[in-house]
């Protein structure tokens, strides 16, 4: 595994009516939800450093301080970019960003910690 600072992924997706505030129960207006920007910013985190995790290995999600900045109305595309900026042993730290086909909508950060997928499996069951 090699994980570096500055490594960088990316997430698109097309605002539908699925993943809108009003859709998600997060304010009812048919925009794109805070909650689905969030989902889509730790996508693209979690495809920085993927490729580079031993084969036994996934991240996982725990911190996320974003702020969303602009609504982005039905049909646009929304893409969210994470840089890494931060390793610390199993814990990275991303700054993640957001933009629709006019503005920057959503910046902040994102932490996701390095688990081994069995063992972090057998918790969920025990």
């Amino acid at each position: 595994m090699t994980l570096s600072i500055g490594m960088r992924g990316e997430a698109t997706t097309t605002v539908v009516h699925e993943n809108t505030a009003a859709a998600v129960g997060a304010g009812g207006v048919e925009v794109f939800g805070t909650p689905m920007m969030i989902a889509l910013m730790e996508n693209a985190a979690w495809r920085a450093v993927a490729a580079v995790l031993d084969e036994e290995q996934v991240t996982v999600g725990t911190h996320v301080n974003v702020s969303h900045l602009a609504a982005t109305p039905l049909g646009q595309t929304v893409r969210a970019t994470a840089e890494l900026i931060t390793i610390d042993g199993r814990r990275l730290t991303f700054h993640v960003e957001a933009f629709d086909e006019r503005q920057k909508i959503g910046e902040g950060q994102h932490e996701r910690f390095i688990v081994d997928l069995q063992r972090f499996l057998q918790r969920t069951t025990s």
